[in-house]
């Protein structure tokens, strides 16, 4: 659906996905709106007529030749927003939105010469046929072409940024304390991993369908064609459509995936939020400075300011779509009994979720492709902090054979904080055996970073290996 058949102002929308990030999640129109899910139950039904056109045998009906069945795929391959008005027209007579789709395809099918094949169009089916498999192929959709590639451009976005900074010491701080040091692209590069792990479980929930009538149990099919193995057609089917089959279910299929499905989402939304939150705070500690845009302004009334706009909206955003994520995972797998029609109001509400998600991925790399280091204040900050170096005068002491070196040189340094010289005048009054002593006195802060580098650029490395 292009640009040019929507007419909506974006400052006349409800929701600001379609408004104020109208940009950032367009895409996602195609997917997730009304539009897209009528045409996702289009082609569930041109689908199935066709299956059934395959394995029903010629004396039931007949099956097509391939021009014809091209003819018959182009309903929903082309299926523009005029075809969707004309099917919400139907459904303002029918009341029924399932229902309108199925006269809609019998009124096309009857315009291509097969009038009498015509009632096979939703054969055997209940709409929750229809619908399950429609927002399975919504869900795979969304996955394929918009979560993973705007997950792995975040991804790498962050990977560019840390890679030049693997081997930038940094003052780390535990409980907002300065700790021993650590590298900036080290600290860059946890997110990394983490967000790249749940990727990867969002990549591995497996999308469920079923096919198999009013309540799971094929009643109608066995009753109007038992000479037919009806659970094996209905599998094969489910998996043309690339999706997994659930093959006991009442009539709807429960859902369970869709809880999985979000929760994952929200996992690496819950990374993305921890990531926005730090950036924020090394900006305001002025490790990093942010580029400025010609033209942008920081601040009504102050016009010194460069914002973390990015980062903050980022993590609003954030917190809209998980908020929908955990009610569409809470509320999906609960109906009572065999069906209730709860979950049909909840399940619309997918795409303002995904929009939400896709509009936080925006604006982070947005952030992150403003952010800029500043080595001479992160630089000055560790040459403040000598005290966090008695962590090594104390793990030596421990190997040395001291007696109590932690407590000693707790007693000594608690609350403290050193420079280079009251460093050095603590090793004299703790008279440590050579060489350690030796070695200790060579120690500073900028160098007292472990094997922070080698670890970053290892992970660096690999996650940008694996998601090439």
């Amino acid at each position: 659906m292009s640009d040019s058949q929507t007419t909506l102002d974006p400052l006349l929308a409800v929701s600001p996905l379609d408004g104020r990030y109208r940009r950032q999640v367009e895409k996602l129109s195609d997917y997730a709106s009304e539009y897209g899910l009528i045409r996702y139950r289009v082609q569930i039904e041109i689908e199935w007529f066709l299956h059934l056109s395959e394995h029903l045998g010629s004396e039931l009906l007949a099956p097509l030749d391939n021009p014809l069945k091209q003819q018959v795929r182009d309903v929903y391959c082309e299926f523009s927003l005029e075809d969707a008005k004309e099917v919400k027209n139907i459904e303002g007579q029918t009341n029924h939105d399932v229902k309108a789709v199925e006269y809609f395809v019998k009124d096309r099918l009857a315009k291509l010469g097969l009038t009498h094949s015509l009632e096979y169009v939703h054969f055997g089916c209940t709409s929750e046929d229809i619908n399950n498999l429609s927002y399975a192929l919504m869900l795979s959709q969304l996955r394929s072409q918009l979560l993973v590639p705007a997950l792995d451009s975040l991804i790498q976005v962050l990977i560019e940024l840390a890679t030049p900074l693997t081997d930038v010491p940094m003052l780390a701080r535990t409980h907002g304390q300065a700790a021993s040091p650590t590298t900036v692209g080290k600290e860059l590069a946890v997110f990394v991993d983490r967000l790249a792990s749940c990727l990867g479980e969002i990549e591995k929930v497996e999308i469920l369908g079923k096919m198999n009538g009013a309540v799971g149990n094929f009643n109608a099919h066995v009753i109007a064609l038992p000479q037919f193995d009806w659970p094996a057609i209905s599998a094969k089917f489910v998996r043309a459509l690339g999706l997994q089959v659930n093959e006991i279910t009442t009539q709807i299929e429960p859902h369970d995936f869709m809880a999985r499905y979000c929760r994952a989402i929200a996992a690496v939304n819950q990374v993305l939020l921890d990531f926005d939150r730090d950036i924020w705070a090394y900006i305001s500690l002025g490790y990093f400075k942010q580029k400025q845009v010609e033209g942008e302004v920081g601040s009504s009334t102050m016009p010194h300011k460069v914002n973390p706009i990015d980062f903050e909206n980022s993590e609003g955003n954030i917190g809209l779509a998980n908020a929908l994520l955990e009610h569409l995972a809470s509320k999906l797998p609960v109906s009572r009994w065999q069906r209730d029609l709860s979950d049909s109001t909840v399940q619309r509400n997918i795409g303002s979720a995904v929009g939400y998600s896709l509009a936080a991925y925006a604006s982070a790399k947005r952030g992150i492709s403003k952010l800029s280091i500043d080595e001479v204040r992160i630089s000055a900050e560790l040459d403040d902090a000598w005290e966090v170096l008695t962590e090594a005068i104390q793990t030596a002491m421990r190997v040395a054979g001291s007696d109590e070196p932690y407590e000693r040189v707790k007693e000594l340094t608690r609350g403290r904080q050193l420079n280079h010289e009251l460093f050095l005048n603590l090793l004299d009054e703790l008279n440590l055996p050579q060489p350690i002593d030796a070695q200790l006195r060579q120690l500073t802060p900028t160098s007292y970073i472990g094997l922070a580098t080698k670890l970053a650029s290892a992970t660096l490395e690999r996650i940008s290996n694996e998601r090439s």
